[in-house]
């Protein structure tokens, strides 16, 4: 008689594999826990932030522009009582948005409208498309 011990060799690491796929994030990396939750965009003119912000107050939130990044720094007030289940997030965030592309910095524009911060970052002149004449020789 043979007593084949081999399927129970790698039990560890089927076991590991369990919990890794429990807790592995359904986007396929940790983006889910980043707060807030960003959008990029961009257009010929501008590069579009907009970060989700309900319920933080403007006063607790500060917005930074270097040369290649923009850091968005606040605070959510935990909300006071007892909970059952308590899943929205509180307390400090801190985000970097790195900038591939040069800003005009003078017209960084921030607005905050049903608890959506948009950033608005007009690129600089020298980076937008421009249209080129070809002219007949």
């Amino acid at each position: 008689m043979v007593i084949d011990f081999n399927t129970l060799y790698h039990f560890p690491s089927r076991l590991d594999r369990v919990f890794e796929e429990f807790f592995k994030s359904p986007m396929g990396d940790d983006r889910r826990l980043a707060y807030p939750p960003l959008n990029l965009s961009n257009d010929d003119e501008n590069i579009y932030v907009r970060a989700e912000l309900p319920g933080v107050e403007l006063a607790d939130v500060e917005l930074t522009l270097s040369d290649k990044t923009l850091v968005l720094k606040g605070e959510r007030a935990a909300p006071q009582g007892k909970y059952y289940r308590q899943e929205r997030q509180s307390g400090v965030f801190h985000r970097v948005v790195n900038i591939a592309v040069p800003v005009d910095r003078d017209k960084v524009k921030a607005v905050m409208t049903d608890g959506i911060l948009t950033v608005t970052l007009p690129k600089a002149e020298d980076v937008k498309p421009r249209s080129i004449n070809i002219e007949i020789a």
